[in-house]
């Protein structure tokens, strides 16, 4: 009998991280019947990372709140509450930065306009329940504004030459003369979850690497917003070499200036579910993303799975949305891509649990 662990992230916006789980167990099922499945739904700091939070802690309570998004409308969302502990007596709090400052959030890119206020009121929520500590996962942003709407939600202020506040987002990045400090809210302890490890400057920092991502096109364009995170750098006594840093448009360097303590998200989230204890004894580890490419080996899901897997002899598996031609597959015995399956990214999207199913089997055919 085969014992496969099944530990995919979710499929941005498509499928979450547990209903893909379930989908690829069927298909598994449906070429080896005799297979026993341990289900380990995993995130990294990115979307879904609330979620598993959630489900792995007896007595986690959503507290709703509604906070200025990253397209300057209004967004109901939440922040979990985790019941108090020995090392935090007034309990902890999980804020997701996807669910109030995130990229699927956005009808339509705002480079230059998007930022993160919404996580910061998130944080600020936190912080007048009186928590002990706060947890934040930091992926899916939709803004490269060095985190300056948070500090800002936390009472910072980032200032022109003549005094007056600058514009919000990557658009004001490069007239902030001075940074004033003086107002912002005491830190309790922080643990900032990333889902990479990216500078903050430079070629592979914040504007090169995801400005892209977020609707920075041009080369002049993401030159000057990599400046303007170098000045924000300066200004706030920042590492612009610090691992993690440029995670979630910056946003990392800015938790670090507030006293937050990063950390490899995958790792976090795995220690909380116990995933080293159910792949011990595991034959197949089944892994997964919307998107495995390139940047999938800095801390993401499927490389922290892969190298887990190897760690207890078991061999490891990838299913994912799209696998581009960049991507490291060599840590894989098998790999399925949903597009090549469904024959186009459309079709893969628009039925992901579907795809899912035959990635299962396909990766099932492999070891069967």
């Amino acid at each position: 009998m085969t014992r496969v662990v099944l530990a995919p992230d979710s499929f941005k916006g498509t499928i979450t991280a547990a209903d893909a789980a379930a989908a690829l167990a069927d298909g598994w099922a449906s070429v080896d019947p005799t297979a026993e499945f341990v289900h380990r739904p995993m995130a990294d700091g990115g979307e879904g990372t609330m979620a598993a939070f959630e489900a792995a802690v007896p007595g986690a309570v959503r507290m709703p709140l509604t906070v200025d998004g990253p397209a300057g409308q209004r967004v109901d969302t939440c922040w979990l509450l985790l019941p108090p502990t020995e090392s935090a007596p007034a309990g902890t709090a999980v804020v997701d930065l996807g669910s109030t400052s995130g990229i699927e959030l956005l009808h339509e890119l705002r480079p230059w306009d998007a930022d993160t206020t919404g996580l910061g009121q998130a944080v600020a929520a936190a912080l007048d329940h009186g928590v002990s500590r706060i947890v934040v996962g930091i992926g899916s942003s939709a803004s490269t504004d060095g985190g300056t709407g948070m500090l800002a939600a936390l009472g910072a202020r980032f200032l022109e030459a003549a005094g007056a506040p600058v514009a919000r987002g990557a658009r004001g990045l490069d007239d902030i003369a001075s940074v004033d400090l003086s107002a912002l809210r005491a830190a309790p302890e922080v643990r900032v979850l990333t889902d990479v490890t990216n500078p903050l400057t430079g070629p592979r920092g914040a504007a090169a690497v995801f400005g892209p991502q977020k609707g920075l096109r041009a080369a002049e364009d993401i030159a000057l917003v990599d400046d303007g995170l170098r000045r924000l750098a300066d200004l706030l006594h920042i590492d612009t070499a610090g691992q993690g840093h440029g995670a979630a448009g910056g946003t990392g360097a800015a938790f670090a200036a507030w006293g937050g303590v990063l950390a490899p998200g995958a790792a976090e989230v795995a220690a909380l579910i116990d995933l080293a204890g159910a792949i011990a004894d595991a034959d197949v580890v089944v892994t997964g993303e919307g998107s495995y490419d390139g940047q999938s080996g800095d801390g993401k899901v499927p490389s922290f799975l892969a190298g887990l897997a190897a760690a207890a002899g078991a061999r490891a598996m990838l299913a994912a949305g799209r696998i581009t031609d960049d991507a490291d597959t060599a840590p894989f015995a098998a790999c399925a891509s949903l597009t090549a399956l469904a024959g186009s990214p459309e079709a893969a999207l628009a039925e992901p649990g579907r795809w899912l199913r035959e990635a299962g089997a396909a990766l099932a055919r492999a070891v069967v």
